[in-house]
């Protein structure tokens, strides 16, 4: 089902088998009486419709979901075509020595080699896909002449989008300045739900790096359930974060989700975000089958009167 509909949206990502821990992965009954994650916070908007959020909405840390309007910025100044590579971004010495002390920090990173020469498609796949901080630094930096220049960007770009309440301090989501709500990043969902080349990233779940080889999309629901992207993040500030979109055919159409939930705990921060996510748009998507075709038909919204 999810080719179907990632081909019907322009996605193509590469075929792949849903994890085991995923198919495996039960409900843990995190959403209150009303639909919305007990801890944190959500947003959601079905189809076209008005966005719907959870209450007590107040900024908080979002983690790596900071790195979608990380590549929205580089996509601003530097667009790509299908097909397209990009411009190029060069590792330096001070690049390759910056990665060791992150990731002898415990940040997430790849693999990179002074010398090395990204292509912009490479960097935002490795930015986007496994989460690479070290990137997100390097591709700043170059795009706008340093980090401040290039974080000054991200918060004039939110201002213009209508998010009042977030305020981005590092292009990576490492710092716990960097803050929003789940209804301001739904903002930001909406609209790079809309960028073809951003959505058909997102969906991408393994890619090819020169240096360092495969990596793997770190949100695991892509490929079940129509969920078709977009951004995980997890710190032990943020807890697990989740910005997502989902495609379910029905009789009439594709219905479409795009949500957001932040603040989740547990023992497994990304899995967390996962699961409020999955269980959220399982309480939206309710599947009921239809007698001919066996599509899900949405339900209704979470707090909707009848």
């Amino acid at each position: 089902m999810i080719a179907a509909i990632a081909v019907a949206l322009g996605h193509q990502p590469p075929a792949s088998s849903t994890p085991s821990h995923v198919r495996g992965h039960k409900h843990r009954g995190s959403l209150s009486a009303k639909g919305w994650p007990l801890r944190g916070q959500g947003a959601y908007a079905l189809d076209n419709g008005r966005p719907v959020a959870s209450p007590h909405q107040q900024p908080v840390p979002i983690a790596s979901v900071a790195k979608v309007m990380t590549a929205y910025v580089v996509l601003k100044h530097y667009p790509l075509q299908p097909g397209d590579s990009g411009r190029q971004f060069v590792v330096d010495q001070d690049d390759a020595e910056d990665t060791e002390a992150r990731r002898h920090d415990g940040q997430s990173v790849v693999d990179v080699r002074a010398g090395e020469q990204l292509s912009e498609r490479d960097a935002l796949m490795a930015i986007l896909l496994p989460s690479a901080n070290n990137v997100s630094l390097l591709v700043a930096r170059q795009v706008s002449g340093s980090v401040d220049a290039f974080v000054a960007e991200m918060n004039s770009t939110a201002s213009e989008l209508g998010m009042s309440h977030t305020t981005y301090t590092d292009p990576s989501g490492y710092d716990d300045g960097t803050v929003s709500t789940a209804l301001d990043q739904l903002r930001l969902a909406q609209v790079v739900a809309g960028d073809e080349t951003l959505a058909a990233m997102m969906a991408t779940r393994t890619y090819w790096l020169p240096v360092a080889g495969e990596v793997k999309n770190t949100n695991a629901l892509l490929g079940q359930d129509g969920f078709v992207g977009m951004k995980t993040g997890s710190d032990k500030a943020a807890g697990g974060c989740l910005m997502f979109r989902a495609v379910w055919p029905t009789a009439s159409g594709n219905r479409s989700l795009i949500g957001v939930v932040l603040g989740q705990r547990g023992g497994n921060l990304i899995d967390a975000g996962l699961d409020a996510a999955k269980q959220l748009a399982g309480r939206l998507g309710a599947r009921a089958a239809a007698p001919a075709a066996g599509q899900p038909v949405l339900a209704r919204p979470p707090g909707m009167a009848a």
